[in-house]
């Protein structure tokens, strides 16, 4: 795991498959996603090699429940304490009660995510008394306040967090990076790819100054310009 500094309260902490997001405020530590089962102990040791203490994590917010992304949240949570947030609509399955269902892929992605899986082990569910749920335009207490933002598509109870006094924005998979080419593009293996393309437009329009996706490297200035001109590019039909 890399562990990559962002900005003096924020860092990127990537894995083999995937990534996740630490912020830093004065007494408390807020994670966005999890990474893959199997992260949490390199999690608090990046923790303790930034100066801080693991039980300080107050918090952990999945932007959604693909194992990428919820796969080590139920180990940080049993080593920190934290508490788990979970859209109301991708709680049962972090919570192990219902089944992920499957993406409705586009030909193309088909193959990509096969090799994506068989790097991606199951993750443990979360314990009941651990998740709380979240809804649209709900306030975290962190980051001078993360307003949640509900982008659905991805899955049904895909997240995004914004924080306007920082004008930074944690996209989840709504929104991603190609490796191709580094350009933003809307994110694949959706269960609904047009209301995807809503949602992205949504997100566009907030006040960014950066971008911090769920794949590929944040936009670190002026993301609203570049998420925009990316939206444009998509349509919101089949």
């Amino acid at each position: 795991m890399d562990v990559i500094p962002l900005l003096p309260r924020l860092h990127l902490l990537r894995f083999a498959v995937g990534q996740a997001y630490l912020w830093c405020d004065d007494d408390e530590l807020t994670l966005v996603d999890a990474g893959p089962k199997g992260s949490g102990a390199p999690i608090a040791a990046a923790i303790t090699a930034l100066g801080r203490d693991v039980s300080r994590i107050r918090r952990i917010v999945l932007t959604h429940f693909h194992e990428d992304h919820m796969g080590g949240a139920a180990e940080l949570a049993a080593l920190s304490g934290a508490e788990v947030l979970a859209h109301r609509l991708d709680a049962p399955v972090v919570l192990g009660q219902l089944t992920a269902p499957p993406p409705v892929f586009e030909e193309w992605e088909r193959p990509v995510h096969a090799a994506v899986a068989r790097h991606l082990p199951q993750g443990e569910p979360v314990r009941p008394d651990r998740v709380s749920g979240l809804e649209d335009g709900d306030v975290l207490d962190f980051g001078g306040g993360a307003r949640v933002v509900h982008a659905p598509g991805h899955t049904h109870g895909s997240i995004a967090l914004h924080l306007p006094e920082h004008g930074v924005l944690f996209t989840g998979d709504a929104v991603a990076v190609s490796p191709a080419d580094g350009t933003v593009i809307l994110g694949v293996f959706n269960l609904d790819r047009a209301q995807a393309v809503r949602s992205f437009r949504q997100l566009a329009a907030l006040d960014t100054d950066m971008a911090c996706f769920g794949h590929g490297e944040p936009v670190r200035q002026k993301a609203a310009d570049v998420l925009r001109e990316a939206a444009d590019g998509y349509r919101a039909g089949p």
